[in-house]
């Protein structure tokens, strides 16, 4: 794990190091498997044996692993294993859509959720036990935050998910279950960059799971240093959660916009694209009626975004739960909204909401979050203030 790693909070995420005695190669991607096989003077060659056993084929166990010199086989658990969470439960949606709940410790749980489709599966995976910016339609930030995944946890949900999948499946010999991979799961990604890294690149790396950059996407509320870093060292596919026209409404659906505002958002989006596997950046926006899906708001998106940076917006059917005191925007006001943008030429898509039934659909993922930061008493003292007006206007 990247020593720089640290919950939003400051402390360091925990290490399997710490805990176990023996790291979790989980948390290495190759660049750090060699040098951890280097360490045990062993060959570069090794690492990408060992790497693949992992990730390619799913192995735990060192003595699967029968391309190795036997020495090694036999010296490797005294310094390493490979572990992945527990999984606490499965749940399979009537539409195919499957959640797992994985144990990570200290009374934490995240959750993952696998969307089959014609022609791709799509895993979503937690970079985070709760989350810190407290959005106020999601239902993970509304349980407040605990710490970050390590980059074994996160790395951790993919591995187990491809290859449950691959033998629940019948899958033939090489063929992927999961080809296409979203950090839209529990948590801000950018707020763990340090463990967040490693598991892109060994999602990345052809010797691991061998997907494409346009296939890895990394969603963001907007940590506007975080998109400039990863542009620099990982760029992937970047989706931002913008869910308002204006800084005014934004500051109160997502209250990262008073850090970072509407105009630094979207100058970091504009140098992102520079370097992105797309030519274009998702811009994720969450139907909220009454409040952010007015004909006139559509008309004020457009002035934001048209000329400025080139992107498709995602319009995302509000998925309700009690503590947000907010509903769903009607499917004809959606359908109104999305026309506004399309005859301004923006890109616009409608998602269709998957695995609702069992909690998995967007804004959903809850989990089990040891909550350090005390957002539910602070909320009920009236410290956080996110009172959204009923018809709010841009």
């Amino acid at each position: 794990m990247d020593r720089g790693a640290q919950s939003a909070w400051g402390d360091p995420a925990p290490t399997d190091a710490a805990r176990f005695g023996v790291v979790n190669l989980l948390d290495f991607d190759r660049d750090a498997l060699t040098a951890f096989c280097e360490r045990l003077g062993e060959k570069p060659f090794r690492a990408v044996q060992v790497f693949r056993w992992i990730h390619q084929r799913g192995a735990d166990d060192f003595a699967q692993m029968t391309d190795l010199a036997r020495s090694l086989r036999e010296s490797l658990p005294q310094h390493g294993h490979i572990v992945a969470p527990p999984v606490l439960s499965e749940q399979g949606s009537a539409d195919g859509t499957t959640k797992w709940l994985f144990d990570v410790g200290g009374g934490d749980a995240v959750e993952s959720v696998f969307i089959p489709e014609a022609d791709r599966g799509t895993l979503c995976v937690s970079s985070q036990a709760g989350c810190a910016v407290n959005c106020r339609f999601c239902s993970t930030g509304h349980q407040g935050f605990s710490r970050n995944l390590s980059t074994a946890e996160i790395v951790g949900q993919l591995w187990f998910a491809e290859h449950h999948l691959r033998r629940s499946l019948d899958l033939p010999a090489g063929q992927r279950a999961i080809d296409n991979v979203v950090m839209m799961g529990m948590g801000e990604p950018l707020q763990n960059y340090g463990a967040l890294l490693p598991a892109l690149r060994t999602m990345l790396d052809d010797h691991g799971y061998g997907l494409s950059r346009r296939r890895v996407t990394v969603s963001t509320s907007g940590v506007v240093p975080m998109i400039h870093r990863l542009r620099q060292d990982c760029p992937v596919a970047l989706a931002v959660s913008l869910h308002a026209p204006d800084d005014a409404l934004r500051d109160q659906l997502v209250p990262l916009n008073k850090k970072y505002p509407l105009g630094e958002l979207l100058d970091a989006c504009v140098h992102y694209l520079g370097a992105a596997p797309r030519d274009f950046i998702t811009f994720e926006y969450c139907m909220l009626d009454g409040v952010n899906d007015a004909p006139e708001q559509a008309r004020a998106l457009v002035r934001l975004v048209r000329g400025r940076v080139a992107c498709k917006v995602n319009l995302i059917p509000f998925n309700p739960f009690p503590q947000s005191g907010l509903k769903r925007s009607p499917r004809e006001r959606v359908a109104a909204f999305a026309d506004v943008l399309q005859q301004a030429g923006i890109v616009t898509t409608i998602r269709r909401t998957r695995g609702d039934d069992i909690a998995a659909a967007c804004g959903q993922l809850a989990g089990e979050v040891q909550d350090r930061t005390r957002v539910a008493e602070r909320r009920s003292r009236g410290t956080i203030v996110l009172a959204v007006e009923k018809g709010a206007r841009a």
